[in-house]
């Protein structure tokens, strides 16, 4: 797994439908210059003379993989109060973290902000042959229409729909991606939480969802939302009973993950919850080779470390009131060990 760097360079995936294949050569060429250039620290002109260009070409080149993202670059500001804060954290924690700023000066909700971070994320990390698992949040939901362009892979819905929240763009993004010949998708045609073990059961007997559950098995990728278990810090909380809650927090859960609820400690925390719950399970999720968390709002502190010490989380997506919130508790605790 590769550290998040101050600059990417990164090859682009097959284009979709109708998109003509010297875009992709183009794109391939525009990557092979700007490795040269930005990576092996190669001039302009030593990159002209090689492939029997101008320097003025391989400049206008330069400026059109940036323009087309083939290159994106991120500068730390020591002037900000956030810069560098992403690898402080990431070394307390010994995962890859990425911080968002936490709201756009006025308030707004910054769960958009916090998924288009994911998504790139996931471009960074995606190759050919994934299978690739998303579960449903507020902030994926919000940016599913940024996700990237993919390679050839399966995609994997985690978990059953959790209704009322935002217009419902994960179903759509998985039926888009399915018109790709090269992705096969996963869908679950279901709610996430339903009131009889045995409704769970005949819906989970079903061979497109039984398909799905099967998938998370052999994760390469997950991506997941971390709620913590109380009101307002969790969805799930919110479409559940006061019975459910209630078992859950005597139980020990402070955390909750497509349903799934972890305790302090990182352990599995088993209610009847589980039995009505459709989705992969915290013994799929751990198996992945990388799980890309997603959490937001410093009241999510403690879940956020539940699903640490759970194995759940590799590369760990916040915003920064959360992360200040994180560091606040961790450094200390560094400065004693």
């Amino acid at each position: 797994m590769s550290k998040i760097g101050t600059m990417s360079v990164e090859k682009q995936p097959a284009p979709r439908p109708g998109h003509r294949a010297v875009d992709r050569a183009n794109q391939v060429r525009l990557a092979d210059v700007a490795r040269a250039y930005y990576i092996d620290g190669r001039s302009k002109v030593e990159i002209a003379a090689d492939l029997s260009l101008s320097r003025f070409q391989v400049a206008k080149m330069l400026d059109e993989a940036r323009r087309l993202g083939v290159v994106s670059i991120q500068i730390r500001d020591p002037r900000n109060r956030l810069s560098g804060l992403d690898d402080e954290l990431g070394s307390l924690l010994g995962l890859q973290v990425r911080v968002v700023e936490g709201t756009d000066g006025v308030g707004r909700d910054n769960s958009e902000r916090v998924g288009i971070a994911v998504m790139d994320v996931i471009k960074g990390l995606v190759k050919p042959r994934m299978t690739i698992g998303i579960a449903w949040s507020r902030a994926l939901d919000a940016a599913a229409r940024f996700i990237p362009d993919l390679p050839a892979c399966n995609i994997v819905q985690l978990a059953g729909a959790l209704g009322g929240y935002g217009p419902g763009l994960i179903p759509r993004m998985m039926a888009h991606l399915g018109e790709h010949p090269d992705i096969y998708t996963y869908p679950i045609s279901a709610p996430l939480v339903v009131d009889e073990p045995a409704t769970a059961r005949d819906l989970m007997r079903q061979p497109e969802i039984a398909d799905a559950l099967s998938m998370a098995d052999r994760l390469d990728l997950a991506v997941v939302a971390i709620g913590a278990w109380k009101e307002g810090e969790s969805t799930v909380w919110d479409k559940v009973s006061q019975r459910d809650r209630d078992t859950g927090t005597a139980a020990g859960a402070v955390a909750e993950i497509s349903g799934r609820l972890v305790g302090s400690d990182g352990t599995a925390v088993h209610t009847d919850l589980d039995d009505r719950t459709i989705g992969a399970t915290l013994d799929q999720l751990a198996s992945a080779t990388d799980v890309i968390a997603v959490a937001r709002g410093a009241g999510r502190l403690d879940a956020v470390l539940a699903a640490i010490k759970a194995n759940l989380v590799t590369v760990l997506v916040l915003d920064s009131p959360l992360a200040l919130a994180l560091l606040e508790r961790l450094k200390p605790e560094a400065e004693e060990a």
